[in-house]
């Protein structure tokens, strides 16, 4: 499914306290998992022995680091919604909260729902608050849920 674009501040302000669209289902593979290790310095049995996590762990197979999870937002996103509105530049200015609900054991699928929770003009441009609610295919709980903040110059 392509990405709902926003092609305008009034579309995007009508869009407030909306969900906004529903992602397609990404797999987030074991070699994905040991490149986010590899970049990280984070190799803890758990995401890379897939050995051992079939036999000690209750999810039978090795799980997603969760600021691997986390960090996946940007790709979901722009699979998800893009905001095509005429701008300088846009940054990732942040998170005010991030919850880990429950485990992405790998080979899984997860996709997002992206809701605007907040549209603010400040001098120079606009920070947008997004909702977003990452959620594991046959999950009964969202793998992880954040609210992010991402501004746009103009």
């Amino acid at each position: 499914m392509p990405a709902r674009e926003i092609n305008s501040l009034e579309e995007l302000r009508s869009l407030v306290g909306q969900e906004v669209g529903t992602g397609d289902w990404l797999e987030v593979t074991q070699e994905r998992i040991n490149l986010f290790a590899d970049a990280t310095g984070d190799h803890q049995w758990i995401h890379v022995d897939v050995e051992r996590a079939k036999k000690e762990t209750p999810f039978g197979s090795t799980i997603a680091h969760g600021f691997l999870t986390l960090s996946l937002m940007v790709e979901l996103m722009a699979k998800t919604v893009q905001v095509k509105i005429p701008a300088k530049m846009g940054i990732n200015y942040g998170l005010n909260k991030v919850r880990f609900v429950s485990v992405v054991p790998a080979g899984s699928k997860i996709r997002a729902r992206i809701a605007l929770q907040n549209l603010e003009d400040f001098p120079g441009g606009h920070q947008m608050t997004w909702g977003v609610t990452i959620e594991r295919e046959g999950g009964d709980k969202p793998a992880c849920v954040a609210e992010w903040l991402t501004r746009t110059y103009v």
